[in-house]
């Protein structure tokens, strides 16, 4: 028996699979020899009757036909659950650092790639998660800050020769004056003004960027940055090498990484944490509670470049070649999607963000011209099922602008 509520989901069904149809035909039957529909069709086909296989067995759930199936499952997981909480955390974070830093030897160079591009958005991810996630600030050109730090390394590395250690700090430092100039023009903004405002200041960065020739080389970049370097014990004597396998590479991304999460779960449980999420959940009665909102919210900015800054300055040691390019804002849009698809304020949200949308990726390659088609689906669907995210913070509300 079917109900109005069935047939509105069977004709949003009907309208996605067109729609899907409409996208999917140029790009198979468009081909040199004329318009040719067998293979576009083919490949619909499978993907339309998949999808109201999925969808019919999803009604069938919701009716409870599937009872006698999923309680004993739901029974089984809430057992796991506890058996898996008698065990401390520091267990689960011990078996977690272990299995990170035996990655490298278990695995093969593109595996240490794709690794070393997941923790470096780890980084940025968690920076604009103090932002948007903990202060409920919209920040549509948090990428600038990754890119001011990258700069800072390349310049003081070809200029003035200066360790990437000693410019990690610096590099930090110039991030977070930058935070601390973008957000205070932004302080009494809130919700889409903002959002509009920081997307702004993040083209003006990436222009200036392109086109302060005396400084940054504009377009053509700046080319022979120096990689990380280090002192080892070699034929009896200390000498100074330089880093340049991915391997290693992925030990100095891995390290900065760690003292990130660190640093973010301190800052999460401590009274400028707590400030933060006041802020989030109503500025109006944070200031009649004596939030200073204004400081706390160049705080944020500030705090959230510093691990921008970082991980630019990585970036441009790993590269050894920064140019503007690498910094637009379609890199600002993926950063925030990794932290509303992970779960805005949590930490285990943001990593898991990270992974899906930089691994999986790489994980459906095999499907060449539909990967990003399959890898768009399942983002869908994450949503679809997960609107909190893949793992919510346990202290998370709405902010006030959304609920006027």
């Amino acid at each position: 028996m079917t109900t109005p509520a069935s047939r509105k989901l069977w004709l949003g069904y009907a309208v996605a699979m067109l729609w899907f149809f409409v996208l999917l035909w140029p790009l198979l039957g468009i081909t040199p020899e004329g318009l040719e529909f067998a293979t576009s069709f083919g490949i619909w086909s499978k993907v339309a009757v998949a999808a109201a296989i999925i969808l019919a067995l999803w009604q069938l759930k919701q009716r409870g036909v599937f009872g006698f199936v999923s309680r004993p499952v739901e029974a089984l997981s809430d057992s796991l659950g506890k058996a898996t909480g008698v065990v401390p955390t520091w267990v689960w974070l011990s078996l977690v650092l272990a299995g990170a830093l035996a990655f490298p030897l278990l695995t093969e160079r593109y595996a240490h790639d794709v690794a070393i591009s997941v923790l470096v958005y780890v980084c940025l991810g968690l920076g604009l998660n103090v932002v948007v996630g903990m202060a409920g600030l919209l920040d549509l050109g948090y990428i600038a800050f990754y890119g001011v730090g990258a700069y800072t390394y390349a310049l003081l590395s070809v200029h003035y020769g200066l360790s990437f250690w000693l410019c990690l700090p610096i590099a930090g430092t110039f991030s977070a004056i930058a935070g601390c100039i973008i957000g205070y023009p932004t302080l009494r903004m809130r919700g889409d003004y903002l959002a509009i405002v920081t997307l702004g200041f993040g083209e003006i960065v990436r222009i200036v960027l392109n086109n302060w020739m005396s400084l940054t080389n504009g377009p053509n970049g700046i080319l022979g940055v120096k990689p990380p370097g280090t002192y080892w014990w070699s034929d009896g004597k200390i000498d100074h090498i330089w880093l340049g396998s991915l391997e290693q590479f992925y030990y100095v991304i891995l390290a900065l990484a760690v003292c990130t999460v660190i640093a973010v779960y301190r800052l999460n449980n401590s009274r400028i944490g707590r400030a933060f999420e006041a802020v989030r959940e109503d500025q109006t009665a944070a200031e009649l509670m004596g939030v200073n909102t204004l400081r706390i919210k160049l705080l944020a900015y500030a705090l959230g470049a510093i691990f921008g800054g970082l991980a630019g300055a990585f970036f441009a040691a790993r590269m050894r070649f920064v140019s503007p390019e690498s910094f637009t804002f379609i890199e600002s849009a993926m950063v925030l999607a990794m932290v509303v698809l992970g779960g805005m304020g949590s930490i285990p949200g943001v990593i898991l963000g990270a992974l899906a949308l930089i691994a999986l990726p790489e994980v459906f390659r095999g499907f060449e011209l539909y990967r990003m088609f399959v890898f768009g689906g399942v983002m869908a669907l994450m949503m679809l099922f997960r609107p909190k995210g893949l793992w919510p913070a346990k202290r998370m509300g709405a902010r006030s602008e959304e609920r006027d």
